[in-house]
């Protein structure tokens, strides 16, 4: 159903306005009237063929999590609390405001029109993942929606949490190479020109060091559109090739071969899968639709064929553990987890030990890569910057000694 803005007076002649769900404006302006309300404009917000969702919003609401987090775990402890599903929506639709408060009005309206939240939240799939499609439903049926949520929320903020850590480590090292470029295109286009200008003239023959700062000071003052075209060419390449399945697929295969982040990109994954399979399986799920359900919440292809083909072996009667060891793409541990976890008939439990486990090895990981790079990137910007230096200053030298 359509969302309309509009703008009236209250009985008091104060001003008001929001977002109104209705069929057509005069729906909307009508039942504005009945709220006691004199409306002075109405007028619809750009929905796409979903009906209702803002196309701005289905493009952005991947990179507001935050919000949808919130709202989820806001919507636990209302729910909790006993405020019936339409009223709590309503409640937390309130505090928002533009395109995320019109997602949220068309939710209410769906499920004021009798939708379940499973089905009114899977008709925006550009804000609820299928992770909270599925267990909101498992929740509604099972009458614990409120602890369902609450382990959705509970999830997505321990992956926000591991994203900013992330996002923290490696915030040094691109100040540090943004640096170490910035630096050296200053030097190699404004002070080595001027400085061996006047030695070139002079048909002084020039140092090895020298000559090739020279060349790579000329080429990029008089050729840097060859070196932008070059970079282009790479980025253009690497967009198509990141559009196919099979491009996207050899560059995750190379993310985990890469030395120490290629280990904490799989733990991280596993880490991920562990927690979205737990919280499925607590929540009431057969292991092959979880399983389903975390090959899909997973980003790296690699990983996500090997559940494929460990869900594929599990649904011919294979046992789980047996599946894993053999797509050859987990540790032994942890398939001894799942073997293990599966026999005893504890799976859920093991699961979230070993995420806890892994989370902390990530944590670790991270600091230790950051102790490391600190020092490497500087030596590096130091070599640069000196070699850069030492090439300049050489040929004065000596000129020096020669007189």
């Amino acid at each position: 159903m359509p969302v309309f803005a509009y703008k009236a007076l209250s009985t008091n002649a104060s001003a008001v306005s929001g977002l109104i769900v209705a069929d057509t404006p005069r729906d909307a302006r009508d039942s504005l009237r009945a709220k006691g309300l004199t409306v002075e404009k109405v007028s619809p917000r750009a929905s796409d063929a979903t009906g209702g969702v803002p196309r701005l919003l289905r493009r952005g609401a991947r990179g507001d999590a935050a919000r949808v987090n919130g709202f989820i775990r806001e919507l636990s402890t209302l729910l909790g609390v006993g405020i019936p599903l339409v009223e709590a929506i309503d409640t937390i639709q309130s505090q928002h405001h533009g395109r995320f408060a019109a997602a949220l009005l068309t939710l209410r309206d769906r499920i004021a029109a009798g939708a379940s939240l499973a089905d009114a939240m899977r008709e925006q799939p550009e804000i609820f993942d299928e992770l909270c499609v599925q267990i909101a439903q498992v929740g509604e049926d099972a009458g614990t929606l409120d602890t369902a949520l609450e382990r959705v929320a509970e999830f997505k903020e321990r992956a926000a949490a591991f994203r900013n850590r992330i996002g923290t480590v490696l915030i040094y090292p691109a100040v540090v190479v943004t640096m170490a470029i910035g630096v050296s295109v200053l030097l190699m286009t404004v002070v080595v020109p001027n400085l061996l200008d006047s030695l070139q003239t002079a048909g002084r023959p020039l140092p090895l060091p020298t000559r090739v700062v020279k060349f790579a000071s000329d080429f990029l003052v008089h050729r840097w559109w060859l070196l932008v075209l070059f970079v282009g060419a790479l980025v253009v390449a690497g967009r198509l090739a990141f559009r196919t399945q099979r491009g996207r697929w050899i560059w995750h295969r190379e993310q985990l071969r890469i030395p120490i982040m290629g280990d904490l990109i799989r733990k991280q994954a596993i880490v991920r899968m562990c927690v979205v399979l737990s919280t499925l399986l607590r929540s009431g799920l057969v292991f092959v639709r979880a399983i389903q359900i975390a090959r899909r919440t997973t980003s790296n292809l690699v990983l996500a064929d090997a559940l494929e083909r460990c869900e594929a072996a599990v649904q011919n009667g294979r046992d789980i553990g047996e599946s894993l060891a053999a797509t050859g793409a987990f540790p032994s541990v942890v398939v001894r987890i799942f073997s293990v976890g599966q026999q005893s008939g504890r799976l859920e439990d093991m699961l979230d030990r070993l995420a806890a486990d892994y989370d902390r090895q990530v944590n670790a990981a991270a600091q230790r890569l950051t102790a490391v790079l600190e020092p490497l990137l500087i030596l590096g910007l130091v070599l640069l910057v000196g070699f850069i230096g030492v090439a300049t200053i050489l040929p004065l030298l000596e000129a020096a000694d020669v007189f």
